[in-house]
């Protein structure tokens, strides 16, 4: 598919509404045309949109596009790239993009779907609230963020190994943790904390299916079930799951999509380099961003295929998964590129060693400021749902955050 191949990204968009607020506050005489608005002094939102894989004809006909509604491009060789495809970056108001999907659009060729890329990409950015389809159930997210509550019933999970390991203990700890205002609980029975081993699939679903049986039964928030294995979804869907959250973007086991698609649950597409057990043995990426957004890309067309509805999918970068200090960082910086995938954004920062390494605190559960900052940062990037373990300190730090992610919202 044309999506796939391009990856497009809105890498940049910048959003001058506190300049034109102050402006319209000092009146015209702010403005060196004293007839001129502050929407001719300012154009509209600034976007610059990243587009791979493409070949230099279509490269050069997205560049005359912009070029002639007076944006700019940039035409960048691509890496290993044999037969000669290039990445093209364009620049240019709102303005100047729909001009450009015009121009495009009455073009012969390919240009028309091209046009369609452009306009899908910024309108996927733009959007701001989702209704995501839990089997029978709906979750709507936005502007206001989601709460997922991690709840390991395992004994070797970096945070809290051990702790809920006896069903009876898990169920008091699910039922805390929506009390604090949990909208999702996420039962998980496999460490994948980095250095980890995998777990037999019996011992997994002895861990986890009692759990997810008594909670569907007696809590009214959804049961996500955390497994990279098509059984263990399968079974955990019987039992009351409505979300599978899969650490390896659907693309570990084979039979993933399908199980998802038949057993009409959603599903969390998340990003990980390589395997729990080396991970975290020096990743490297060509672009971090770029790559993380083809390894959704694929997961989710992966979903489509078998038959997942689109409204079914969420999105997770996989902070900690494959990443060192730097790229999380920079997944935080920059979470705002994964809106143009047009599903849902999760993150998960809660208690984990990057806090630590930028900290100095050595113990995961006194990480909680650190898990705060980092969920209200990814919130005001567009993020819309958190997984933590410590519900009530994030959500009070998520309803700040919220709250000026709206107010941005309604300037724009």
């Amino acid at each position: 598919m044309l999506h796939l191949r391009l990856n497009t990204r809105v890498v940049a968009a910048t959003n001058p509404a506190a300049v034109l607020s102050e402006l319209g506050r000092a009146g015209p005489w702010a403005l060196d045309n004293p007839k001129a608005s502050a929407g001719d002094a300012f154009p509209p939102d600034l976007v610059a949109l990243a587009l791979e894989n493409l070949a230099m004809a279509e490269a050069n006909r997205l560049a005359e596009a912009i070029r002639d509604a007076g944006g700019a491009a940039a035409i960048i060789p691509m890496r290993d790239a044999h037969n000669g495809d290039v990445e093209t970056v364009l620049t240019g108001s709102r303005r100047q993009f729909a001009a450009l999907v015009d121009r495009l659009g009455e073009a012969s060729g390919g240009g028309a779907a091209l046009a369609r890329e452009v306009e899908r990409a910024l309108a996927n950015h733009a959007r701001r609230r989702f209704d995501i389809r839990l089997g029978a159930r709906r979750l709507s997210v936005g502007p206001r963020p989601a709460v997922m509550g991690v709840l390991n019933v395992t004994p070797d999970s970096f945070s809290d190994g051990g702790r809920f390991i006896s069903p009876a203990d898990a169920v008091r700890q699910a039922e805390r943790l929506a009390a604090e205002g949990a909208d999702l609980i996420d039962v998980g029975g496999e460490s994948t904390r980095p250095g980890s081993d995998p777990v037999p699939e019996d011992v997994e679903l002895e861990r986890v299916l009692p759990v997810v049986e008594t909670l569907a039964s007696r809590l009214q928030v959804p049961i996500s079930i955390d497994t990279r294995r098509a059984r263990v979804a399968r079974e955990a869907a019987s039992a009351g799951a409505c979300l599978v959250n899969d650490v390896t973007g659907l693309q570990g086991d084979p039979d993933m999509p399908a199980a998802v698609a038949e057993t009409g649950v959603g599903c969390v597409i998340m990003h990980m380099l390589g395997e729990p057990k080396t991970m975290q043995a020096h990743p490297q990426y060509d672009n971090l961003m770029a790559d993380i957004c083809r390894h959704l890309r694929r997961g989710m067309q992966a979903a489509h295929d078998a038959g997942v509805p689109d409204d079914a999918v969420i999105v997770d970068p996989g902070i900690g998964f494959g990443k060192t200090l730097a790229h999380n960082l920079e997944i935080l910086a920059r979470l705002g590129q994964l809106r143009t995938l047009g599903a849902p954004v999760m993150v998960g920062p809660s208690r984990k060693r990057f806090i630590g390494d930028l900290t100095g605190v050595e113990t995961p559960a006194d990480r909680v400021p650190g898990t705060a900052a980092a969920c209200a940062m990814a919130v005001a990037a567009g993020a819309l749902l958190v997984r933590v373990h410590d519900v009530a300190e994030v959500r009070q730090a998520l309803a700040v955050a919220a709250a000026v992610a709206e107010t941005n919202e309604r300037e724009s």
